[in-house]
């Protein structure tokens, strides 16, 4: 029997307003399944004040009942809420067991005595380690048999003296069944030969693998209560065990069932699991034993089995509701697990006003384009890099992303349709017969961008500082995304040379993308003005950019693009300090012929009445008939 621990009496502190924060996360992730929860609970608040099932002790004699339902209606717990119990847990590939005595000694891995139901404070633990069998191993089932009865009472099913009114018997699995997905097969494009015929993998693309997590948590939920167990959610309906001799009140509709004793698994990640094969001999077990609320447990056990789902239909092809792999959850977890409460509680307040900034700078960014009658200060060139880059992204996306948000999609497709729109502003795009003697003299047509009238001084210096900008760019960022081109070539793995392609552009784009405000920012420095530029959409584009450099903190990704999180709040920087160098007086026309407050809303006409338009008739009648008389003197 391995060493035990118990620790009892002792107040859960830390751990539990962890654990308060964390369930109030999951509660604002999964609403709808809380208002399923809720329903429930009130059901069960229902059934309590509308039908009263007698105590266990006075139940009648089968032969007492006249209408016998198999299935009850009412059930109510078969012991008292402050019950002491004992609890064996054994360990077995098998479904049954033999008497105790013909157990194996190393299969007993938790025993307990007199364990206080309603006593939160009250909690035991274990750590051990267990072998693994043949038959886990071979994809087969871990199971925990719990042996559960009140205290002193006989637990073996298997003896004479063990009485179904004190103990009772159930097992559950240690293991889960994930989908575990086909690894990519990803070569070095200059080292690995094409023509090298490799052995045909007839492995499918997602496979139903066993997992195992070490740590356990046995929780006993003391304040079930009465129930309508025909009308309980399937989800909490499965962790209820029935009283096995069948037994009815007087009235034959209602039951009794056992303390209900949740396995919980609901922060089981999966990145801390291990796949049972024929190389794990051995694993470690910790199980804690504690109570659990009833509130608590009906909210794991909905949200966790919801999930359950969610990744199954996802295994099987099967449509998701925004797109995704059905591990979204798995990533919430991870997230409330391992980030601190307050910088978690901070993210969540953030995340709205990310929402809301990034609409607001939708929003003023069309404006601001809409009403623009010039190209003074903007770089046409930037707007066409940013277009390319987009793209690069969601290529990328689409390439290396599987089970991507549609969301995510539409999201980026818009910014590329905005960045093309903004081109149309600026030029007039045209399908012309390239001129003779161009590069580009075989294509039958060529898509050019011709001004949208002749430019004027101011414009045309814009047009020149933006050839600057971009050749000084070229000369920074070509070698650049040379060198990590060949560093790509030679040290990374890729799928495919298309693959290989776009993960390197989307590389480039990430380490060096700020670079493509540059140019704006010496056209600002050159017209020694930032009238030109959307203030109000690029200062809640760069409230983003500082909300992003908040989550590249909280969720886990790699540091490449963490740091290229980073990278817009020096142009940002940089800006504010030409914004309070070249001061703009908003509330004026600026030299470019824009206004502050025009760029916010547009004049509205004030409309004429019948008696305006009568007045106006009669006093160009008077003024008519004076001039007449004035020609003929």
């Amino acid at each position: 029997m391995p060493e035990q621990r118990q620790r009892r009496d002792e107040p859960e502190q830390n751990s539990g307003f962890r654990a308060a924060l964390q369930g109030l996360g999951i509660f604002f992730f999964m609403q709808f399944i809380i208002g399923q929860f809720f329903g429930g609970k009130q059901q069960g608040s229902s059934s309590q004040s509308s039908s009263v099932v007698p105590a266990f002790s006075d139940r009648p004699d089968r032969s007492e009942i006249s209408s016998y339902n198999f299935i009850p209606d009412n059930i109510a717990p078969i012991w008292p809420t402050n019950s002491s119990l004992d609890l064996n847990i054994y360990v077995s590939p098998s479904t049954s067991l033999p008497a105790f005595k013909a157990i194996p000694r190393d299969a007993l891995v938790f025993e307990e005595k007199n364990f206080t139901m309603s006593n939160y404070s009250d909690t035991r633990e274990i750590d051990t380690t267990i072998k693994v069998p043949k038959e886990a191993q071979q994809n087969g089932t871990l199971w925990a048999h719990f042996y559960v009865g009140l205290a002193g009472s006989q637990l073996d099913p298997l003896a004479k003296d063990y009485s179904p009114e004190k103990a009772y018997h159930f097992l559950r699995p240690l293991n889960q069944y994930l989908p575990k997905k086909k690894a990519k097969k990803l070569k070095n494009l200059l080292t690995d030969d094409d023509d090298t015929e490799e052995p045909e993998d007839d492995t499918p693309a997602i496979q139903i693998v066993s997992y195992y997590h070490p740590n356990f948590t046995v929780s006993v939920v003391p304040d079930t209560g009465i129930q309508k167990f025909r009308m309980m959610n399937p989800a909490i309906r499965q962790h209820i065990e029935l009283e096995s001799t069948g037994a009815r009140d007087i009235t034959g509709q209602n039951g009794w069932y056992y303390p209900v004793i949740f396995l919980n698994k609901f922060w089981q990640l999966r990145t801390h699991m291990t796949e049972l094969n024929s190389t794990v001999e051995t694993v470690p077990l910790r199980i804690t034993l504690n109570n659990l609320q009833n509130w608590k447990f009906s909210l794991m056990a909905s949200v966790d089995e919801g999930m359950k789902q969610n990744a199954r239909q996802a295994a099987t092809g099967g449509p998701m509701p925004a797109g995704g792999d059905g591990s979204e959850f798995e990533v919430i977890k991870e997230v409330l697990l391992d980030t601190n409460v307050w910088l978690l509680a901070t993210t969540g307040v953030v995340t709205i006003l990310h929402m809301i900034f990034e609409t607001l700078a939708f929003k003023n960014d069309i404006s601001h384009w809409r009403k623009k009658k010039d190209i003074v200060g903007t770089s046409v060139r930037t707007i066409l890099a940013n277009v390319f880059m987009q793209t690069v992204i969601f290529l990328y996306l689409v390439d290396n992303s599987e089970g991507t948000s549609w969301m995510i999609l539409a999201s980026q497709g818009f910014g590329i349709l905005l960045e093309a729109w903004k081109i149309t502003k600026t030029v007039d795009v045209r399908v012309r017969p390239p001129q003779p003697g161009s590069a580009l003299s075989f294509l039958p047509y060529v898509i050019v961008f011709e001004d949208k009238h002749k430019l004027t001084e101011t414009e045309q210096k814009t047009k020149e500082y933006d050839e600057i900008a971009f050749k000084w760019l070229y000369i920074i960022a070509v070698p650049l995304l040379g060198a990590y081109a060949i560093y790509s070539l030679m040290y990374k793995t890729h799928k495919s040379w298309y693959s290989y392609i776009i993960e390197t552009l989307v590389g480039s784009v990430y380490a060096y993308g700020f670079l493509m405000m540059v140019p704006s920012l010496y056209i600002n420095y050159r017209l020694k003005s930032v009238a030109h530029m959307p203030g109000k959409a690029l200062t809640y584009k760069f409230l983003n950019t500082f909300i992003d450099d908040l989550f590249a903190f909280t969720v886990k990704m790699p540091w490449l693009h963490r740091l290229a999180t980073l990278r817009d709040d020096i142009i940002f920087f940089v800006w504010l300090y030409q914004s309070w160098k070249y001061k703009v007086d908003y509330s004026r026309v600026n030299e470019f012929g824009q206004g502050g407050e025009s760029d916010e809303e547009e004049e509205k006409e004030t409309p004429v009445t019948e008696a305006e338009k009568k007045t106006a008739k009669v006093a160009s009648g008077k003024e008519a008939g004076s001039s007449n008389a004035r020609r003929r003197k």
